[in-house]
């Protein structure tokens, strides 16, 4: 008889804050905030505030469980028809999900069977009938083949792939959608009266811009796409909040030349190559095709290789954070897609040496001068790294959380900063949570001004992301952001928008 183990997955939303701030808070320690799920099926299920989710074990935003507890077995063939059967799970679920239950008729009917003079002899009838109620695809498959060793890996890319596809088509949407606004703003003021449905006419026009464009030669065509872009780029980059950077840090060529003095005579001629091409890009000013394919073969080495001295990593990674800077340096990130350098090493931030934490910091603070490097800190796509699924997102969470909570002040600045910078920009309700937590034991350590307006900032942004479950959050965790008063008028203004969405 085959089984399929049950296991309960148990995660601490606080990632450990509550186990810590709880006794001050509260005068008794709570280990945890606990969320859980169950694992059956090489599946996890979970409820929560968008309904009932699944997903493959271990990748939801929480990472992997703080516990897994094995519950016990299930197995297939104890299904009952009389006694144990999809009515009785049904009732269970609704039950849970709103208190009903399915109409009595339907759950009485067993007995009343069993109790009729044919009750004997109907079991093994319906148990035939009841087959038909499996998937098809589930019944053809059993049918004619194995399951695949890689359909999870495969049912997990398709996943993927069809969520980016849901974000691309949403991604178009706001721009169709911000492009109708401005169509009708720019009517309106102008005294005019929208007569037509702007979704319509902006549909034939996506048309007649394909038919056109299907008209002209590709070269051309490529040419009117990349200046459009260019061209999109700059309005949002003109309209959005400017993020905090630190442009004037790094003398470049200082920071070469100590590289080179650290690492000269101990490189292979390709190592030695990409030192070149480096100093073209970054002395040289020449854009990033400057750099081979192999270039981050070179990061990697430099960065993982413990034969070198740690200054040989803080002196890489800030001139890294100089091209950072650059409107280009996405081209550069866009090489790691596959071995993922430069975030499995900032992963480990809080593995690595003091130095290596503040030039990485460093690093990831430049990255929000561009919008496309700022929004490649913010992808979701995940790999597998020691053993643990990972992404962008995760990684910068982790970071900025590692800064902000360090007893280093340096650290600190630049957690402010990023943080602010994240804030600035769109992130899901389950990261907001997280950074908020953050922030409440930020504020612990009374800040100064500068890096209690930008934590404050972020704050204001948060709870309009999750407009129910921080303002909980930050009642129940607290400090009420009321206690800063009088630390400066912009602060105040910000901690008047806070108290709107607690009240």
């Amino acid at each position: 008889m085959s089984t399929n183990v049950v296991e309960l997955y148990i995660y601490d939303l606080s990632r450990g804050i509550a186990s810590a701030v709880s006794p001050m808070l509260l005068g008794k320690k709570i280990d945890g905030i606990w969320h859980t799920s169950i694992v059956v099926y090489n599946r996890e299920y979970f409820f929560g505030s968008h309904g009932v989710e699944s997903c493959n074990p271990g990748t939801t935003v929480l990472g992997q469980p703080l516990k897994i507890q094995k519950l016990g077995e299930n197995a297939g063939p104890t299904y009952s028809l009389f006694g144990h059967n999809c009515n009785n799970f049904s009732e269970d679920i609704a039950q849970f999900l709103c208190g009903g239950s399915i109409p009595k008729y339907i759950l009485d009917l067993p007995n009343e069977v069993l109790n009729t003079s044919l009750g004997s002899a109907l079991p093994a009838l319906l148990a035939q009938l009841e087959k038909s109620a499996r998937p098809i695809a589930e019944e053809q498959s059993r049918a004619h083949r194995e399951q695949s060793p890689d359909f999870d890996q495969l049912n997990s890319q398709i996943e993927e792939a069809r969520y980016n596809s849901f974000l691309l088509e949403q991604r178009r949407n706001t721009l169709k959608e911000k492009k109708r606004d401005k169509k009708r703003k720019k009517i309106l003021k102008e005294g005019g009266v929208v007569l037509v449905d702007l979704k319509e006419e902006y549909l034939m026009a996506d048309t007649e811009t394909v038919n056109s464009a299907e008209s002209q030669h590709p070269a051309d065509n490529l040419a009117s796409l990349e200046e459009e872009e260019r061209r999109e780029e700059a309005e949002r980059k003109a309209s959005r909040e400017p993020p905090i950077v630190y442009k004037d840090l790094i003398d470049v060529k200082a920071e070469f030349d100590a590289l080179i003095g650290l690492i000269d005579g101990k490189l292979s001629p390709d190592e030695q190559r990409a030192t070149e091409e480096l100093h073209q890009y970054m002395i040289g000013d020449e854009g990033s095709w400057a750099l081979s394919d192999g270039f981050l073969d070179f990061v990697g080495k430099l960065l993982h290789d413990k034969d070198f001295p740690v200054e040989v990593r803080v002196r890489l990674l800030h001139i890294l954070a100089a091209a950072a800077l650059k409107d280009d340096v996405i081209l550069v990130l866009h090489q790691d897609r596959k071995d993922h350098v430069l975030m499995n090493y900032a992963y480990e931030i809080d593995r690595l040496s003091p130095e290596e934490q503040e030039a990485i910091s460093l690093f990831m603070v430049n990255m929000f001068e561009n919008l496309s490097s700022s929004e490649w800190l913010l992808y979701i796509s995940e790999w597998t790294y020691n053993n643990q699924q990972t992404s962008n997102i995760r990684v910068t969470t982790k970071v900025t959380v590692h800064c902000l909570l360090s007893d280093l002040p340096v650290l600190q600045d630049r957690g402010s900063a990023i943080i602010h910078n994240l804030a600035c920009k769109e992130v899901f309700d389950d990261v907001a949570v997280e950074l908020t937590m953050a922030l409440l034991q930020f504020f612990n350590s009374k800040p100064a001004e500068e890096q209690l307006f930008r934590c404050m900032k972020a704050l204001a942004k948060f709870v309009q992301v999750s407009t129910q479950e921080i303002p909980q959050l930050i009642q129940m965790i607290g400090p009420d952001p009321k206690s800063f008063k009088g630390t400066s008028e912009r602060i105040d203004s910000l901690i008047d928008q806070i108290s709107t969405k607690l009240s």
